[in-house]
Formats: C-alpha cells, sequence, structure tokens
C-alpha cells in the first residue's frame, strides 16, 4: 500500500457517516459481523396506502442461528419454529387499540442472533408488512425481492456479511468477486489491493487519484487479499 495516502489519510481525520435508511422495510443497523451474535435492527418506514402498520412477519434465512426477537412498544412478538426446533420467522403485532389514525409512525424492531459465518455475502430476509386503517379495512405489503427477482418485487430487508474485525488495518480473503465496493466496505476508510486503492469518501478518492503509483481500485476478483483500514 502507498505510504503517502496512508499518511494523507490519516492527517486529515476523515470521519465516515453511517448510510440512511430507506422508508422500506430494510435492516436499520449497518453490516452483520460473520460468526459474531449480534442485535439486528429492521426499521419499518412507513405504512401501506395511508394506514398504519399492523403487524410484521420476518422469514429467517437458513443459516441464522440463536434467533432471539427482543419485545418492542409496538406490539407483541411471537415466533414460528419447523420441526427441528430452528426458528423459521418472527412476528410482531399491535394491539387494535393502539393503532394509529393514519400512517405517521416510524417502528425498530430487534433480532438478536447469531451471523453465519459467511462473509462478503448477503443474507435477504422475506418480510410480510399487514396494515390496518381506521375503518377496518386490510392490507399487505411483501417484501421479498432479491436481485434475482422480476420487476415490480419490492425488496426484502438485506444484511451484508463482514468479517468481524478491529480498529486500524485488517488483512481480509475475498472468497467471491464483488462489483460494488461500497456494499461491503461502504464504513471503511481505505481499502488497498496492491497498489490499487478505494474509499467510500470522496476526498480520500482525490488523493488517491493524485498519487503517483496508485490506481483506483474499483471491483474486486474472486480469491484475492486485501487491506483495509477502519
Amino acid at each position: 500500500m502507498n505510504r503517502t495516502v496512508v499518511a494523507l489519510l490519516a492527517g486529515t481525520g476523515i470521519l465516515l457517516s453511517p448510510a440512511i435508511a430507506s422508508a422500506h422495510i430494510s435492516v436499520a443497523s449497518g453490516p452483520g459481523f460473520a460468526n459474531t451474535t449480534q442485535e439486528i435492527v429492521f426499521g419499518v418506514g412507513h405504512g401501506c396506502a395511508g394506514a398504519d402498520t399492523y403487524a410484521v412477519r420476518i422469514e429467517i434465512p437458513a443459516g441464522v442461528t440463536s434467533v432471539r426477537p427482543e419485545r418492542s412498544d409496538f406490539g407483541k412478538v411471537s415466533v414460528e419454529k419447523n420441526a427441528a426446533g430452528d426458528v423459521t420467522a418472527v412476528v410482531w403485532q399491535k394491539p387494535d387499540q393502539e393503532l394509529l389514525e393514519g400512517d405517521i409512525g416510524y417502528y425498530k424492531l430487534a433480532v438478536r442472533f447469531k451471523v453465519p459465518n459467511q462473509p462478503f455475502s448477503t443474507l435477504y430476509f422475506p418480510t410480510h408488512q399487514t396494515c390496518k386503517a381506521s375503518d377496518g379495512t386490510i392490507s399487505t405489503t411483501d417484501w421479498v425481492g432479491t436481485p434475482t427477482s422480476g420487476a415490480g418485487v419490492e425488496p426484502a430487508p438485506a444484511l451484508n456479511i463482514v468479517p468481524a474485525r478491529k480498529a486500524g488495518w485488517n488483512k481480509f480473503m475475498v472468497p467471491s468477486a464483488i462489483s460494488d465496493l461500497s456494499v461491503y466496505f461502504g464504513d471503511a476508510q481505505i481499502v488497498w489491493k496492491g497498489t490499487a486503492a478505494y474509499s467510500p469518501n470522496p476526498a480520500t478518492m482525490e488523493m488517491v487519484k493524485a498519487t503517483s503509483g496508485v490506481t483506483e481500485l474499483t471491483e474486486l476478483q474472486a480469491n484475492v487479499e486485501v487491506w483495509v483500514k477502519y
């Protein structure tokens, strides 16, 4: 890695802000850390066609273990299990008397679980949102889309899995090709592969482009080694 860019990066004190959650039902707590038990928060950005959210059912994908949903002011929580006793879905249900007159609420629903040991991959949590209007009308939105879904399918909440890391420099092996580096390195200060570098911070990238002997890192092939600073 180039010492000039490293020195400039350290001197600027550049800080990165976490991404802002979208208005859909999405993972609002940032990336998951491989082979680590952590709390994952799902943000419910809006209701359905002006109606308040009445219930949310989140499917738990295979490989996610030690699932423990957290109680919420939103409503009562329950789980669904398969024959082996594995949690396959978590459901939050709001009491009728606590329904809002319209779509004015933002809700956070949390689940604690062990993230699979699959760094540099993405897990999708198909989610089903039920809303209830003040006149009793029920409507449902299914957030189940993945990159292979057809057009018109609402996107499922996605958890990007990154390796466990420490502050400072970390060396990682990337098992699969990555075309969009911001997906897994969005909170990094800088990523190095040989003499090529990437940063989600525009100011840092300007330093990279202006430094002799350094090229811009735009993608990663499978089975390559990178150095990442957090």
